[in-house]
């Protein structure tokens, strides 16, 4: 079903009402997702609550699922806030998308619960990291992926990043300045798959440390070169230290392409973004 499609004029949703909204957002403009107090550093928070304010004719705010650094994109974020104002479905959406600048989009809106949060109600976040292989660099492509100008294995990736499943303790790839109390997360899925100049990460967790996936691809990379071999993730992982690991890989190869929650918000579905790359994977 498509966007407009699903968009009613007449679905109007009541002050108080508590709303998810999903977006997506080009990273490159911005100091991160969370709202600063610098005015000298536009966040995507701080737009997106701008324009809800200005529909609304209220103030809002709003949480996310997943904070993003500077620079990092989403193809599929997910929000939620209480609407001070009754407005109908249409509004939320198109009547917010005119208000944001060109590279912040929102996708749909759908009421849920009061219990509903979007951070603390997800179950498992999504990530793709997506490198660019070519021998020059790209000119269209050069803020949405990363480019290396050797070939990438692939396959050799793919065996590494097997080495990251299941409960572990991610110290060894965890950022000096990240603030979970915990290192321990759950990896359900890591592949990393080879579709024409393009060698991309796909990741799933029940959460993500600060910088982790950054710090997993910079080193997934140092195996593709042929630098290290699969089993050092392994060895890595035991260690926990992250001064043994790979450097950062940049943020812009980076997207959010999804949030699970649990069935009972019946939230839209997604299809895994971004687009210019999710058509080569399916």
């Amino acid at each position: 079903m498509t966007i407009d499609k699903r968009l009613s004029r007449s679905r109007v949703f009541p002050p108080g009402s508590r709303l998810a909204l999903a977006l997506e957002y080009d990273g490159t403009q911005y100091s991160g997702w969370q709202r600063q107090a610098s005015p000298n550093a536009p966040t995507v928070q701080g737009c997106l609550e701008q324009a809800l304010s200005k529909v609304a004719d209220a103030p809002v705010v709003v949480q996310c699922a997943g904070r993003t650094d500077s620079g990092v994109h989403a193809s599929h974020q997910v929000v939620h806030f209480d609407a001070p104002s009754a407005r109908p479905e249409a509004a939320w959406v198109m009547g917010v998308n005119s208000n944001l600048p060109g590279d912040i989009a929102v996708k749909w809106v759908s009421p849920v619960p009061v219990e509903f949060n979007a951070r603390f109600s997800a179950i498992a976040r999504r990530y793709r990291y997506i490198f660019y292989t070519q021998a020059t660099r790209p000119a269209l492509l050069r803020r949405n992926v990363t480019w290396i100008r050797t070939p990438l294995d692939a396959k050799a990736m793919h065996l590494a990043a097997q080495n990251l499943l299941g409960e572990r303790d991610f110290s060894a790839f965890r950022a000096a300045g990240c603030q979970s109390r915990s290192p321990m997360r759950f990896v359900s899925h890591a592949r990393v798959t080879q579709t024409g100049d393009f060698t991309v990460l796909d990741i799933k967790a029940n959460a993500f440390l600060h910088h982790m996936v950054r710090n997993i691809a910079g080193t997934l990379a140092v195996v593709g070169r042929g630098e290290s071999e699969p089993e050092w993730v392994a060895s890595l992982m035991d260690s926990r230290d992250r001064t043994l690991a790979a450097a950062t890989a940049p943020p812009n190869g980076l997207y959010l392409i999804d949030v699970d929650y649990p069935p009972e918000f019946a939230l839209p579905a997604t299809v895994p973004g971004p687009g210019f790359i999710a058509p080569l994977l399916d």
